[in-house]
């Protein structure tokens, strides 16, 4: 294991590097994220770099108005399909008793998101009488809806879009189209099975808000429970239906009412000075390790050069939208590390004054200091979960940053720090007590011919 855990610090610190500056290097390695495919960047939130925003009046339906509980359900619903689409930590609100305000940072394809935002997403699955429309053998006194027209509201459903138990992207191999491959719940599952039993050749047309997405014929008894939604779809068009599917129908029509860019609500100068009192802080942080930990000080201070890195570039490679919310939650996990290096650093002086020699002391210390460093990540990642599984926006971000934060310090702070004091302690101009911060006397370190103490010497009056 010790033989591994270097070669591991140097790939991964590598790799850190290779993320955190290919932005320098456009179309070069790892330009693009390996797992979306997607360029790989830094993201920064509505409040470091604007967006835009778009305000929806909620409409009635029969009269009847929204409730707070049914504000809170679209609120829910509107969270889910902006962040399908890849817009991080939006800030979606209530306003009033019927409006909601929809914040996204760093969109370029405002059009696209609003879309999707605004579409209902009432899904109908409705039977089109031989009688009016015809068969797949004869023709009716209508023609057959084609996609994109509206469906004539007198028309009974079948069953509606919340029967759907799961949606996908797919590909139909008979028309070479895009389509989205659905599957019914056990309810509809069975009432599409008897229709489509007694209907074959009968056409029934798939409706999204009013509207026929598609309207193929029964070719034969569909007991399974799946089928498809096939048409001339763009690939937009159809991961925005697959969205609609998965995350439900709005309960009430929402109508956009405006819209506008946002500029960086922290501004510019403000950026800069939270930067700026955030690197300093740091740098009083390293002066204090330097200082009062003198040797393993230093190795600290690498420590936690090198646990920004990696932290750096897994913010890019997820990626984590950085918000003022994100950078404390970062700032956070900073002093958590170097809590952990004090911890095993206070540990090992005083395995030192025990009269232990260098190299025991140190491997002393880490190992009697571990279990505190432990408990007390894990508590943090505890409480970093649960704001990010029950938080929203910028809750979510802050626990995110901080639960990636507390795990890579506890890396830097077992692997990097132990591997590079225990290299470094076999050479001979580290072995003096002042570089450790304690008393000559009480410093025993370990030579080629056994153990040294230092001389005391008494002097005669």
């Amino acid at each position: 294991m010790r033989r591994i855990t270097p070669i591991l610090i140097v790939v991964v610190g590598l790799l850190a590097l290779a993320i955190d500056f290919s932005f320098a290097i456009p179309g070069g390695f790892l330009a693009n994220n390996p797992v979306t495919g997607s360029p790989i960047e830094t993201r920064l939130g509505l409040d470091l770099q604007g967006g835009v925003e778009v305000d929806y009046q909620v409409q009635p339906v029969n009269g009847k108005q929204p409730t707070a509980s049914d504000l809170n359900t679209i609120v829910g619903i509107i969270e889910r399909r902006v962040n399908a689409t890849g817009t991080v930590e939006p800030i979606i609100e209530t306003v009033g008793t019927n409006q909601v305000s929809v914040q996204l940072p760093g969109v370029s394809d405002v059009q696209a998101v609003v879309n999707v935002i605004g579409s209902t997403g009432l899904l109908t699955f409705v039977p089109l009488p031989p009688a009016t429309y015809g068969t797949s053998t004869s023709s009716g006194t209508q023609p057959v809806p084609a996609a994109g027209d509206p469906i004539d509201p007198k028309l009974p459903a079948l069953f509606g879009g919340d029967q759907v138990a799961s949606a996908n992207p797919s590909f139909d191999s008979t028309t070479n189209q895009r389509a989205v491959a659905f599957t019914l719940k056990s309810k509809a599952a069975s009432v599409f099975a008897q229709w489509s039993s007694s209907h074959i050749g009968d056409f029934f047309a798939i409706v999204l808000d009013g509207k026929v997405v598609s309207a193929p014929f029964i070719q034969s008894a569909i007991t399974n429970g799946q089928g498809q939604i096939s048409g001339s779809f763009t690939a937009a068009q159809m991961n925005d239906l697959v969205t609609v599917l998965q995350y439900g129908a709005l309960p009430f029509p929402l109508q956009q009412i405006s819209s506008q860019n946002v500029p960086a609500t922290l501004g510019a100068n403000f950026l800069h000075r939270t930067l700026l009192g955030g690197l300093l802080g740091i740098l009083l942080v390293f002066i204090f390790m330097l200082v009062y930990y003198r040797l393993p000080g230093s190795v600290a201070v690498l420590a936690l050069i090198y646990y920004t890195g990696v932290v750096y570039a897994i913010f890019r490679v997820i990626p984590v939208t950085l918000t003022l919310a994100g950078i404390a939650g970062f700032v956070l996990s900073v002093g958590m590390a170097v809590d952990a290096n004090i911890l095993i650093f206070e540990r090992t002086r005083e395995e030192l004054r025990a009269g232990k020699t260098l190299g025991p002391a140190i491997e002393a210390g880490f190992n009697r200091a571990w279990n505190s460093i432990f408990d007390s990540n894990v508590s943090s990642i505890i409480t970093a979960f649960i704001l990010f599984w029950f938080g929203s926006g910028t809750i979510r971000g802050f626990g995110l940053v901080l639960m990636i934060g507390v795990v890579t310090s506890m890396f830097t702070a077992i692997t990097l720090s132990r591997t590079i004091l225990r290299t470094i302690v076999r050479w001979q101009w580290t072995r003096k007590a002042r570089l450790f911060g304690v008393n000559e006397e009480e410093f025993v370190t370990a030579t080629p011919r056994g153990i040294r103490r230092p001389e005391v010497r008494s002097s005669r009056a």
